[in-house]
Parts: C-alpha cells; sequence; structure tokens
C-alpha cells in the first residue's frame, strides 16, 4: 500500500534528452516515465508533475547571446510547456488521463493554472502537469514542484534523477570520495550547502510536512518503491529519522 497518496514527481529536462542524437526529446524516456506514472496511478496514487526545461532552454546560452535575466526565464517557462505536452501526449498514448495546466496562458494547448481545478482533476484520476514555472521570472522549476506540492497538499515530491542514486556528500561523477546521505533533514541540507534543489525551494519546504524523495529514475520500479516508504535513494523531511 502506498504510503504518499498524492504527489509531485520533479523531472529535469534534461532527463528527457536524446543526447546521443542531440535531440530534445527520446521516445523512450519519454515512454518509461508514462510507464512508471501509469504504475503510481494504478495503485491509487494522485499525480502532479513539473517539469524543467533544460533540454531546451539553458541560462548559460541566455548570458552568452546576451538576453536579459527576466525575458530569458520567460523564454524557459515557453520550454517547460513543450516538455509537458511531450509527456501529456505520451501518457494519453497508453491510456492515461492528462490535464497540462500553466502558470502562464496559453489557452490553446493547456489550461490555466488554477488550485481547485487541479486538485479536481487529481481526485478524477487524471495525472496534472504543472507547466510555465511559477508564472513568474527569478524562480526555478524547483520552486514550482514545493510551491505547486504546498498548495494541491501533496505528501510527497518524487525528485526522479538522471543516473544518480540519490543525495551524495558531492558530486559522486567527479568526486571519488563522495559518500552517499540516505536520510537528510531540510536544515541539515541548507547547512551542508548540498545543492540538490535551490534554496528558495527548501525554504518552502522546510517548515512542511512534505518529503522530498531523490531517487535514480533509470529503474522504473523505484517510483513506486519510493512511493511505498520502501528504502530507495535518500529522503529529506522535515525533522529527524530514525528510521528507514
Amino acid at each position: 500500500m502506498a504510503k504518499y497518496k498524492r504527489v509531485v514527481l520533479k523531472l529535469s529536462g534534461e532527463a528527457l534528452a536524446n543526447k546521443e542524437e542531440k535531440l530534445i526529446l527520446n521516445a523512450d524516456k519519454l515512454k518509461s516515465v508514462a510507464r512508471s506514472i501509469a504504475a503510481l496511478t494504478e495503485g491509487g496514487v494522485q499525480v502532479g508533475v513539473v517539469i524543467g526545461a533544460g533540454n531546451i532552454w539553458r541560462g548559460k546560452l541566455a548570458d552568452a547571446i546576451g538576453i536579459e535575466r527576466g525575458t530569458a526565464d520567460y523564454m524557459g517557462m515557453l520550454g517547460t510547456i513543450i516538455n509537458c505536452l511531450a509527456l501529456q501526449s505520451t501518457l494519453e498514448e497508453i491510456g492515461l488521463q492528462a490535464r497540462v495546466l500553466s502558470a502562464i496562458e496559453v489557452e490553446a494547448v493547456c489550461e490555466p493554472y488554477i488550485k481547485r481545478r487541479a486538485i479536481r482533476h487529481l481526485e478524477k484520476g487524471r495525472v496534472v502537469i504543472f507547466a510555465g514555472g511559477t508564472g513568474n521570472p527569478f524562480f526555478t522549476t524547483d520552486s514550482c514542484a514545493a510551491l505547486r506540492a504546498l498548495d494541491i497538499e501533496a505528501e510527497a515530491i518524487l525528485m526522479a534523477k538522471n543516473g544518480v542514486e540519490g543525495v551524495y556528500t558531492g558530486d559522486p561523477r567527479t568526486d571519488k570520495d563522495a559518500k552517499f546521505i540516505s536520510h537528510l533533514t531540510y536544515a541539515e541540507m541548507t547547512k551542508k550547502q548540498l545543492k540538490v534543489m535551490d534554496q528558495t525551494a527548501v525554504s518552502l519546504l522546510a517548515s512542511s510536512s512534505i518529503d522530498t524523495i531523490v531517487f535514480n529514475m533509470a529503474d522504473e520500479n523505484n517510483f513506486i518503491k519510493a512511493v511505498n516508504g520502501e528504502k530507495i535513494g535518500t529522503i529529506i523531511s522535515k525533522g529527524d529519522i530514525n528510521n528507514g
């Protein structure tokens, strides 16, 4: 039985890219995510999704071109809509109902974000994909995931990582001495300056009862394990955890 009944799944845009062919999206990765979401909904879990836009638009590119930060952030928000529509299409291909709700109005392709509407969709068993970030520049999709989780009263954020098992003391891809951390509080994450999510998101979640589970998305079974409260990845919570 699922420990968490309503969750927000946070995906990076890069995790959906086809790096081999230098394409912004990879059909196999989209299908893998869709299957994982389907497994969650089949278990009675209500699922919201937030996707970044790093596969389409990066701040470094904006700096190189000379685009000011606010405009660059709005361009990133548009990138998230592209990713969200791609996931919606993939979910519908496997028989799931999905709705894209955007913080910026793009009525031709998605609904505006309204809290009551989002919750109603979730209660009807639909996957709700939150596009357009927070609708404001200077905020990341990490902050969007935290805000949406708080707003819809989710019980957990599932932070699915590409090729990383959880939180480490350093970057395991470059630091051979980096050690895996299984349990962590939001306060400890701030104190240790661990860059799992941006500080605004951490501040939003620090006083909440929402857990964040960081895990490797390569194994589709990890999604189910995370919502069932099994020992997988790293769990970040408000208070101390004495056991897993």
